[in-house]
């Protein structure tokens, strides 16, 4: 398989500084100073899960296609991890947020 180290970046990163940030103005725009946890991760969830229309715009050509199932097996670790309240940095922005907004 090709190296995607690019994919393994983003995979890692994704939900740090794309999903919790857009979670967090998500909040802010509906006045809630103060998400669950629960709800928080969830919109952050939400906000990676969309991340698979991008990969829709790869072909699906041989290559395309172990690249998309690829990326797809990266972002479920990096979702459940979220899920199960493992990621970190969402875990300091939620605190963040609620606490200091």
């Amino acid at each position: 398989m090709a190296d995607y180290f690019e994919v393994d970046r983003l995979a890692e990163d994704i939900a740090k500084i794309y999903a919790s940030q857009l979670a967090v103005s998500w909040f802010k725009v509906n006045k809630n100073k103060r998400p669950s946890k629960e709800e928080f991760r969830d919109l952050v969830i939400e906000f990676m899960r969309q991340f698979d229309f991008s990969l829709g715009k790869f072909p699906d050509t041989e290559e395309g296609i172990k690249f998309k199932e690829y990326t797809r097996s990266l972002m479920k670790i990096e979702i459940d991890k979220v899920r199960e309240g493992k990621n970190k940095e969402v875990e300091k922005r939620h605190k963040y947020y609620t606490e200091y907004s």
